[in-house]
């Protein structure tokens, strides 16, 4: 071949290969957004049963059509506490189930389906039938996703059609140069799963790595256990990704990136000890010959490499699934837990690069929103602190923490805004942007706590410089304001943590402890005045905290108020 031919060829299939691609994204956003908030309520309501787990983590990838997708939702909720980690391993085993329906759909519909035109033909009436439902039902969005869900299935197997006819026949002395590397025995299958491996991160993604496997089998290129080495290295190739994407998560999601890496190597290792009998058994089942220019064979790969790649899953989960908990123990062990200490700003659960759909980077944010009400709540407890401090450096110390800490508010508060408004300014659903502004509020109102806790801590500073001192009453009644102001904040905590069941009596009922409270220290800070109880700089001082504390009160309302709005909608 020319140099032109070989680069005529490298374009047609970089064309092909992105129609498939995109087709893929196409179909994985219309599901993403047909199914909406059930995504998260299915992984909320997992139990600590691994069936469960693996049939969420099986039955979600299938609909969304990528694993990593579902990796980063149950990242999120291990980190917000819904799901524990055993949970999280069972839902991983389940999500590499649930990538087996990819191949499926090429080797039912996108391969030998009628000839040079079989998958176009079979797309048409698709696309169709997908022009009549926008036409029809153009008001609703569901049918709308529904609509985008069947022009991408249909544009995948075009896609599959166009790779199938773009890759060259190769002549017979590269097809023998190949198949002399599937002659060195259990060498070859080790060789051929760091290819599987090395093309599966290469492409960066296993849909279109099966597509790859499925086609160069179909073609003859490959004998069929060397194609069925190459689906257990695009298992292992599959893993990377999540532990590039860990890198900049905590401590939960590099469990559960390592989680994925030490289910699929395991899966592999025992793999790899039945491997030849799993081959012949496949072989048989199939009618799959030694002959490898046999057309028969190469019409039977697809099946058969499909069959073992959902065997492979299926048997490895159903095997390992036993052993969760010691799994659990070796990522526990692989990333132990950092010592506590000074906190830098980091965030956990959003990553560089966003997800393909709104409804799945909602739900990072969400965990994110969660992790930042903690940091507001621990900021909080070391107010307390600067009360009691017996040394200017010992005081500080606890001022340094708390100037920390409203930095790192003032980022989070930056960074989430700037990603939620990213997400916003896709094509996302009404409920999606709905769910948006009520994100943009929290934030706001949790910053603005941040922003509060660091005035109280000012004007206690300033107290401390001007040598103003409180008696024992005075100080009393701030540390009962403290601790109403501490429940209210641990009850927002609590609703921030499921939408579904917001306890508003709760707040509310809090928020009127402290109007009351501060009411009545009012009240007696007016009388103390009048009969001068206390000169100017003390009052000025106490009135101040205890106002401040009060306005802690108002952004608790607001944020439960804000949840209870999106969740009333949803409903």
């Amino acid at each position: 071949m020319s140099f032109g031919e070989i680069l005529l060829v490298l374009l047609n299939l970089a064309g092909a290969l992105a129609v498939f691609l995109f087709a893929m994204k196409l179909m994985s956003e219309g599901l993403q957004k047909f199914a909406g908030s059930r995504l998260r309520h299915i992984l909320s309501r997992i139990t600590g049963r691994p069936l469960s787990g693996i049939l969420a983590g099986a039955g979600i990838t299938a609909a969304i059509q990528s694993s990593t997708a579902t990796t980063v939702m149950v990242v999120g909720f291990a980190g917000a506490g819904l799901l524990t980690l055993g949970g999280a391993v069972a839902v991983v085993m389940g999500a590499n189930i649930g990538t087996t329906i990819t191949a499926w759909i090429i080797a039912l519909f996108g391969l030998n389906t009628g000839g040079a035109e079989g998958a176009v033909s079979f797309s048409l009436p698709m696309l169709l039938a997908t022009a009549s439902l926008f036409f029809i039902f153009s008001n609703k969005n569901k049918m709308q996703y529904l609509g985008q869900t069947i022009i991408g299935l249909a544009l995948l197997l075009v896609g599959m059609e166009l790779l199938e006819h773009v890759i060259p026949q190769l002549d017979e002395q590269v097809v023998h140069t190949i198949s002399t590397w599937s002659h060195w025995g259990f060498w070859s299958v080790l060789l051929f799963i760091v290819v599987g491996a090395v093309l599966t991160i290469i492409l960066q993604t296993s849909a279109a790595m099966t597509a790859v496997i499925l086609l160069m089998a179909s073609q003859g290129w490959i004998e069929f256990p060397m194609a069925l080495a190459l689906v257990m290295g695009q298992n292992l190739g599959t893993t990377l990704t999540a532990q590039v994407v860990a890198m900049t998560t905590g401590t939960t999601g590099k469990r559960a990136a390592r989680a994925h890496l030490v289910f699929n190597v395991a899966g592999v290792l025992i793999c790899l000890i039945l491997f030849y009998p799993i081959c012949n058994g496949i072989m048989s089942m199939t009618g799959i010959t030694d002959n490898l220019s046999d057309p028969l064979n190469q019409q039977r790969y697809p099946l058969a490499i499909t069959i073992f790649h959902t065997l492979f899953n299926v048997v490895t989960t159903v095997v390992l699934a036993f052993f969760i908990p010691q799994i659990v123990r070796v990522v526990e062990w692989m990333v132990p837990e950092k010592q506590e200490g000074e906190e830098e700003f980091r965030l956990t659960y959003i990553e560089p690069a966003m997800l393909s759909t709104a409804e799945l980077n909602l739900q990072s944010a969400k965990s994110e929103i969660e992790e930042f009400s903690k940091r507001v709540l621990r900021m909080y407890t070391f107010l307390p602190g600067l009360r009691t401090a017996g040394s200017e450096e010992e005081f500080d110390a606890i001022m340094d923490r708390v100037a920390k800490y409203e930095g790192i508010t003032d980022r989070m508060e930056l960074e989430l805004t700037k990603f939620l408004t990213r997400v916003g300014s896709g094509d996302v659903s009404q409920h999606a942007s709905e769910r948006i502004g009520t994100m943009l509020r929290i934030i706001d109102n949790l910053e603005s706590i941040g922003d509060t806790i660091y005035q109280i801590a000012m004007t206690r500073k300033s107290k401390r410089e001007d040598a103003v001192h409180f008696d024992k009453h005075l100080n009393d009644n701030l540390d009962h304001m403290t601790e109403l102001v501490q429940h209210a904040l641990d009850v927002m905590d609590s609703n921030l943590h499921d939408y579904d069941h917001v306890d508003l009596d709760a707040v509310y009922a809090a928020e009127h402890e402290i109007n009351a409270y501060r009411d009545r220290l009012r009240a007696e800070h007016l009388d103390a005045l009048k009969h001068g109880a206390y000169n100017y700089a003390i009052g000025n001082a106490y009135s101040s905290l205890y106002a401040l504390y009060e306005k802690l009160g108002d952004y608790v309302i607001n944020v439960t108020e804000a949840i209870d709005s999106s969740r009333k909608r949803t409903d």
